[in-house]
């Protein structure tokens, strides 16, 4: 089997051979990189890596705008490395569409797990299953593509997952900690305000209007819904 190709991002250098010998000996291929410039001349590589563990204190290019450009062009999972906790900083860093976030200082054994279980996710974010089509909205599993009147927008895979749960069951509400649970996984340890996040990102991409969504509606008290009808494949 291939291995998976992690670029590391981060101008540490000791932090960068921590991590490489870890991840090496957890069985991937590592790419990496000292700053945002060289962060993203390494990411258009062919091929291009499966995943970035990005530092949100870099040189030249920060840790934030490398991962807004990543998400622009292309659906990588990206986990956002940074020395500040505050919840505000990690609902920052998911709003540019980073699918993880660890503090420092962290343990490189847990952050090699995490990039096992944000690769797993991604992994099993596309399915054979015929697209769903809604009201000028499409959702095509296979391709991992969704689509608003034609349009292809792109969306990230947390943000897709999530998607794709909600429009499976048009008009069911969803609490949080369930939709954390069927499109992020189990083993999420994120917060309330972390789906509030993605959700927030999704309705920016998909509606016509994000303060008056027509597709995911929020369920006051309870969490999330999708409206409408599901269309023919």
């Amino acid at each position: 089997m291939t291995k998976a190709r992690i670029l590391i991002v981060d101008d540490d250098p000791k932090t960068v051979v921590t991590l490489k010998l870890y991840l090496e000996n957890a069985g991937y291929e590592v790419l990496e990189a000292f700053d945002g410039r060289q962060a993203l001349i390494r990411a258009r590589e062919i091929p291009p890596p499966d995943l970035v563990v990005l530092d949100r204190m870099i040189p030249y290019v920060d840790g934030l705008s490398v991962c807004r450009t990543l998400r622009s062009a292309s659906d990588i999972p990206v986990i956002m490395l940074t020395a500040r906790t505050t919840e505000a900083d990690r609902l920052e860093g998911l709003d540019q569409g980073a699918d993880d976030y660890v503090p420092k200082p962290f343990s490189p054994r847990e952050l090699v797990a995490r990039v096992r279980a944000v690769l797993r996710r991604s992994a099993v974010g596309a399915d054979d299953r015929p697209p769903i089509r809604i009201a000028g909205l499409t959702i095509d599993p296979a391709r991992h593509e969704v689509a608003v009147e034609g349009r292809i927008v792109p969306l990230t895979p947390r943000e897709f997952r999530l998607l794709a749960v909600l429009a499976r069951s048009p008009g069911r509400a969803f609490t949080r900690e369930q939709l954390a649970e069927r499109a992020l996984g189990p083993g999420f340890e994120g917060l309330d305000r972390t789906i509030d996040a993605h959700i927030m990102n999704l309705r920016r991409k998909i509606e016509p209007d994000p303060q008056e969504p027509t597709y995911v509606l929020t369920v006051f008290g309870v969490g999330y819904s999708f409206a409408g009808r599901r269309g023919a494949a």
